[in-house]
């Protein structure tokens, strides 16, 4: 039984020596290629901060929280799908600022789709002194489906140096005969890179409303790159 596991073995090596061999031997192009393309976020954090302190004790924190889901309502927001607790564990967090004062606070966590949105919510927000918000993140839901098709288009990049490569030397590119993805070498985790924003309470000096003007922000940059080995004929 050892002498035939031993043979079985020896066999299994000697044709995956044959195998790497033979693709050694081949007369093979190789050349790399990068694909990428900017994008737009289309889902956005924003992180929310509501202070019973922020307004002079003038709100409490539950009377804070319920104005901002109507504003947000107002503004077509579905709360229950799009807003979030950062601090799952305790509903607000208590901050001593005397010994006999105790001032509450919330953080959430808000999703809208675009800058426009983003915009109006810090506008609206502001109206009932709530200011203390900031982008956390950017990214764009169809990241892998728009990952997958620039990889595609990697190769066929590839394929297309590699002919332009061999035409002096009038040889034939065949088929891939190795293909190596390189992209996850590279910080490509599908988020924009950030603008943090940051609004802190900016006492108004008038009356006079302002809208948000119509911005976006920095697109996220998406790339690929493939290696790739083409047999010559």
């Amino acid at each position: 039984m050892k002498k035939l596991t031993l043979l079985f073995l020896i066999i299994i090596s000697a044709k995956s020596y044959s195998q790497s061999k033979n693709f050694i031997d081949l007369p093979y192009i190789e050349t790399s290629a990068i694909s990428d393309t900017l994008v737009l976020p289309n889902r956005i954090h924003l992180n929310i901060v509501i202070s019973e302190k922020d307004t002079k004790d003038k709100y409490s924190v539950e009377e804070l929280e319920n104005l901002m889901e109507q504003k947000l309502k107002g503004l077509g927001i579905n709360t229950n799908q799009n807003l979030s607790l950062n601090d799952l564990a305790s509903n607000f967090k208590k901050y001593f600022v005397k010994e006999t004062d105790v001032m509450k606070t919330k953080s959430y966590n808000l999703i809208v789709e675009n800058a426009k949105i983003a915009g109006s919510v810090i506008s609206e927000l502001e109206t009932i002194e709530i200011s203390n918000i900031r982008v956390t993140k950017t990214e764009n839901t169809e990241y892998e489906k728009i990952k997958l098709i620039l990889k595609s288009n990697a190769i066929a990049k590839a394929k297309i140096q590699a002919e332009f490569m061999t035409k002096p030397l009038k040889q034939k590119v065949g088929n891939a005969i190795f293909i190596s993805d390189l992209t996850n070498i590279g910080n490509f985790d599908g988020g924009g890179s950030l603008q943090e924003v940051v609004v802190v309470g900016y006492g108004r000096k008038s009356k006079q409303e302002y809208k948000p003007i119509d911005i976006e922000f920095q697109k996220i940059k998406i790339e690929t790159i493939v290696n790739v080995k083409f047999k010559l004929e």
